[in-house]
């Protein structure tokens, strides 16, 4: 399978702690920035669709804003919910001087 580098934006477009949402390849991602890294993962919650990055972040943990799933930013992961729901995709992020590109 053939990865597509698409352009996020500058690094600087990413602060600590904070989530940015992109569309990109016709899909929602949304990306942060840890510790001084920098992850991404699809941005529609897998239980009815929200959009997570209008949830809140707590170290690595987003919490869905309709329903409360929590969801591991860093690797798509569900660490909790009452229903099993499908994980979601992780991306890769990569950074070319202060561009900041997503496999997809």
């Amino acid at each position: 399978m053939i990865m597509a580098k698409v352009v996020v934006g500058k690094t600087s477009d990413v602060q600590e702690g904070k989530m940015v949402h992109i569309t990109a390849g016709g899909k929602e991602i949304v990306i942060t920035k840890l510790d001084g890294n920098y992850y991404a993962m699809d941005n529609i919650c897998t239980h009815a669709g929200a959009e997570l990055h209008e949830g809140e972040l707590n170290n690595s943990e987003l919490t869905c804003p309709w329903h409360g799933a929590k969801w591991d930013i860093k690797t798509g992961s569900l660490i909790s919910f009452p229903q099993k729901l499908k994980p979601l995709q992780s991306h890769k992020v990569l950074i070319e001087n202060d561009t900041l590109y997503v496999e997809m």
